[in-house]
């Protein structure tokens, strides 16, 4: 976080900063994300556009040269941002001593948790072959994702059906794959890919997805729904991966969920590294 601070009114390097933690840069922005409940860059932003409202208040530089510091090219996009993040423009926070929002710097402590346990497996996988259907949707962090609710409701259910019986590898049943996700901002694009593991023929409406030979690390719950769930994925990269000498990589991560009225039984596949 040090490190963060220093280089606010430059470049702030990811891969630097996975250097210094002695990770990777993709599971760097997993687990910040993880940890502190905003992606990184988001972070950033917001630390940023608080030094930039400090100085703006102080009224000794422009604001175009306030702007510039702190990585706009313009007065304009200066503006947006900070109203975005402060609720009122900079000439009008100069000009009234607006009160303006402050992202302070995140500290990590370490707290003693995870006395229950968390249940998992590493697996060894050869190539999966992958049959269903695909598409691209945004991220969305809290909360059902509305874009793959409409296309999983757009697939039907006598073709989820038929996907179903065509299921004859691990894992077993319905899967729903995540991956070439472009960022970790909310609204980013990711792809969705609903579908089973199969040695069997597709069908004309149906494509196949290859997914790579790897190690992946294999969690599984049981409870109320959607919260066991939200929580898995959270507990796993706040809890699991810090605890482990294992890392994330990129490559599709698989969900298998059977729904039970208001509860649900899930397991979570995660491609890892050693």
């Amino acid at each position: 976080m040090a490190r963060i601070e220093e280089d606010l009114d430059g470049e702030v390097d990811v891969k630097v900063l996975a250097r210094i933690a002695g990770t990777s840069e993709y599971h760097l922005r997993r687990l910040f994300s993880a940890l502190a409940g905003v992606p990184l860059s988001e972070y950033v932003r917001r630390r940023r556009l608080t030094k930039a409202g400090a100085e703006v208040l102080s009224g000794q530089d422009s604001l175009l040269d306030i702007a510039v510091r702190w990585g706009y090219g313009s007065n304009e996009a200066f503006a947006r941002a900070f109203k975005a993040m402060h609720g009122v423009g900079p000439q009008e926070a100069r000009a009234g001593r607006k009160p303006l929002r402050s992202q302070q710097v995140l500290t990590f402590k370490l707290v003693v948790e995870g006395s229950a346990g968390m249940e998992y497996r590493i697996v060894e996988k050869d190539e999966l072959r992958v049959v269903g259907r695909g598409t691209r949707v945004p991220l969305v962090h809290v909360g059902q994702n509305p874009a793959i609710v409409e296309f999983v409701k757009g697939i039907g259910r006598p073709t989820l059906e038929r996907m179903k019986e065509l299921s004859d590898g691990e894992p077993a049943g319905l899967l729903a794959l995540t991956f070439n996700q472009e960022g970790v901002e909310e609204g980013d694009r990711l792809d969705y890919f609903q579908g089973v593991v199969t040695s069997r023929d597709a069908p004309e409406d149906m494509e196949v997805m290859t997914v790579p030979k790897n190690t992946w690390a294999v969690f599984t719950t049981e409870g109320p729904y959607p919260e066991t769930i939200q929580y898995m994925w959270r507990d796993v990269y706040t809890q699991w991966f810090p605890s482990n000498s294992y890392q994330s990589v990129e490559g599709p991560s698989m969900l298998r969920t059977e729904i039970d009225g208001d509860n649900a039984r899930a397991e979570l596949w995660i491609p890892v590294t050693s």
